[in-house]
């Protein structure tokens, strides 16, 4: 399976999915780490995706996405963006709504 398959997967198995830097316990980098403490904020059950524990996922994603930067937040298949895009929609209120409803998984 290739990147973009395993990509595919991990969106399609997992109703909210970080591809970040580092993970939810240990975050690599400050834009990981702030869009962790949101969702953390917002009661999120979400699957964290070390992209710097997989070069092929790295580049994956940003290609699956065709959006050049880490994280990227995808709820119920669809791509969220990226740090400043969640933090927007957090303070707006939008992303608690798009995360209401969604059962743990």
């Amino acid at each position: 399976m290739n990147a973009l398959d395993q990509i595919k997967q991990i969106i399609n198995e997992n109703h909210v999915v970080l591809f970040m830097k580092g993970t939810t316990d240990f975050p690599q980098c400050g834009f990981s780490g702030k869009v962790v403490q949101i969702l953390k904020a917002c009661n999120a059950h979400f699957k964290d995706v070390n992209v710097l524990a997989d070069p092929d996922i790295r580049q994956g994603i940003k290609d699956y996405a065709n959006w050049p930067t880490i994280p990227q937040l995808y709820i119920k298949g669809e791509f969220i963006g990226g740090c400043d895009i969640v933090t927007e929609l957090y303070e707006s209120g939008e992303l608690q709504e798009k995360l209401s409803g969604i059962s743990n998984q």
